[in-house]
Order: C-alpha cells, then structure tokens, then sequence
C-alpha cells in the first residue's frame, strides 16, 4: 500500500518545483531539508563526474567560497577517476547515485543495492571517508530498498528544491526563477552536473550563488 501510495505522489512530484510537505510527511526517514535558522542552503550536483561540465562547476563554486554535495554515478567515476578525486581534493561532500542510475520502482531490491554497492565501493576505492550519503535516481525507491539502505547506514537525502535544470522544455529563465523564489535557510537544492543539463546549468548556477551570496546566505555541504 505504502508504494503504491509512493508511485502516485512521486508522479504528482514532477509538477513540484518545491517538494510538497505532505510528502515529507509520509516519508519521515528521508532527509528533505536541513533544519537550521542560518541562512545556509545546500547546494547538490546529480549524475557526475562529466568532463567539463563538473571541472566547471566546481570552479564557479571556487567563486563564492562554497562548498556542495555531489551525487556521482560509479560507473562515471570509474570512467573520470581524476574529475570525482578534484571533486574530493576540493573539500566537496560526495554520494552515492547509484552504480548505472538505476530507477528503483523498475529494479528488483537485491540488484538495487548490489549496484549501489557497487558505486560505494567505487567511491571508497578513492577517498579515504566512508560514503554514507545515497540519493535515488529520479528520486525514485521502494520502500524495502530505503529500509535495506537504512539498515546499511546510508542516509537518504532527497530535496527541497529540486531546479529541473534537466528539462529542456523550460527557459532557462524559469530554471532559475524554481531555485530563487522557493529557496529559504536550510534547502536543499537539485541540480545536475550532466550534459543534459548543461544549457540551463550554465546559466542558472552562476545567478543563484551571486544572488544568494548578497542575500548573505552561505552554501554547506551535506555530511
């Protein structure tokens, strides 16, 4: 009943910009939003390392001081092991996207956590911390994979805000009008360090950190 409870809401989600609470609500176990009164948001990259793109991102977040968390797929780390070990060397949090970005609600639960494994094994293969941090592609997971991942200590980190920056279909205009008119202390924001993404990325990323950088927020990573 739960998922497909689950399947319905996260089908209403593509039209949220802003993750509505009362999916929060129902899905207590996920990590949504940081609860802080700092003005802090956190800011996070999806299905990286992409040359370029990532090396990219990663000196526009050079820019303002900030700090992020990006979400790698391992099969790319394993293919641009020097980007994912910049990511690293730079002070920047990293998580797991799973090993081929898999769809959760399409993958049976024992090969969905053998390919994030898979990925963790990947990712600890270069850096000397433990990753704990999990987010499911298209935000999309059954609810015996969560509890599995849970019980393995991985902490699932979803989204408040979540840019689609990944849709072509929009301006990039309204790209970023979904970060800066829905963005409060303690956000969590999606973006996508991806060749999809790049045409609004390129745009959207360097107007939200100038725009909240003089609104006095600073951006943190995820631990």
């Amino acid at each position: 009943m739960r998922y497909l409870l689950a399947h319905f809401l996260f089908l209403k989600m593509r039209f949220f910009v802003k993750t509505n609470w009362f999916i929060r609500i129902i899905f207590p176990n996920y990590i949504w939003k940081i609860q802080t009164n700092e003005k802090k948001v956190f800011l996070t990259f999806d299905d990286g390392p992409t040359p370029e793109i990532t090396e990219w991102v990663l000196a526009q977040l050079n820019k303002y001081n900030a700090k992020a968390t990006f979400f790698c797929i391992g099969d790319n780390i394993k293919k641009h092991p020097e980007i994912f070990q910049k990511t690293i060397s730079e002070n920047h949090s990293i998580g797991n996207h799973t090993y081929n970005h898999l769809n959760g609600w399409k993958t049976n639960t024992k090969d969905y956590i053998e390919n994030v494994n898979l990925c963790s094994s990947e990712i600890n293969n270069l850096q000397s911390t433990i990753c704990n941090l999990f987010r499911p592609p298209y935000g999309k997971i059954k609810f015996l994979q969560a509890k599995k991942l849970i019980r393995e200590n991985y902490k699932i980190i979803m989204w408040d805000i979540i840019s689609y920056d990944f849709d072509k279909t929009i301006s990039k205009e309204k790209c970023l009008e979904n970060v800066l008119s829905n963005v409060v202390p303690g956000s969590i924001i999606v973006f996508h360090d991806s060749n999809k993404a790049w045409q609004n990325l390129e745009y959207v990323l360097p107007k939200t950190l100038d725009f909240l950088k003089k609104k006095g927020y600073s951006f943190e990573k995820i631990d």
